[in-house]
């Protein structure tokens, strides 16, 4: 089980290979993963960039629970929940999930949970700043 925070551009390919490779050989029929970045627009307007802001400690464990949750309702070997914190601009991957399972059902179920579940669980604040060079605090998550 691994959650990771990054305040710098992360490569979700990279960590998703990292992560398939920690695991026994053999030991997984299935993975899979989501990758979500950021968008140039939000609500209308264009984003130029964006601040994502977390309680440093609450925010971790809270992921960690999204993960333990998710090993209760279905099988599966392991999961990863990386997330950029910091300053992000447009086209960089803002979140990575993945899970390892024997079977693709649990792995894609287990998956869309653990995004899912970070959005509604996790703190994180989110700040953009618009091209016009105003900024506003997002005040609610995009539907899935």
């Amino acid at each position: 089980m691994a959650v990771q925070l990054h305040d710098e551009s992360f490569d979700p390919a990279r960590l998703l290979a990292e992560f398939e490779t920690s695991l026994p050989v053999g030991s997984f029929g299935a993975t899979a993963s989501f990758v979500g970045t950021m968008r140039n627009h939000n609500e209308g307007d264009s984003v130029t960039a964006m601040t994502l802001e977390h309680y440093p400690g609450m925010t971790e464990k809270q992921l960690e629970e999204v993960i333990q949750d998710a090993r209760q309702q279905w099988n599966i070997i392991d999961a990863l929940i990386v997330h950029r914190v910091g300053d992000i601009l447009p086209g960089q991957p803002i979140v990575l999930t993945a899970v390892c399972s024997a079977h693709r059902a649990a792995a894609f179920d287990a998956c869309r949970f653990l995004m899912e579940a970070l959005k509604s669980r996790a703190t994180f604040w989110k700040k953009e700043t618009l091209a016009n060079g105003e900024s506003r605090w997002v005040e609610k998550n995009t539907p899935g």
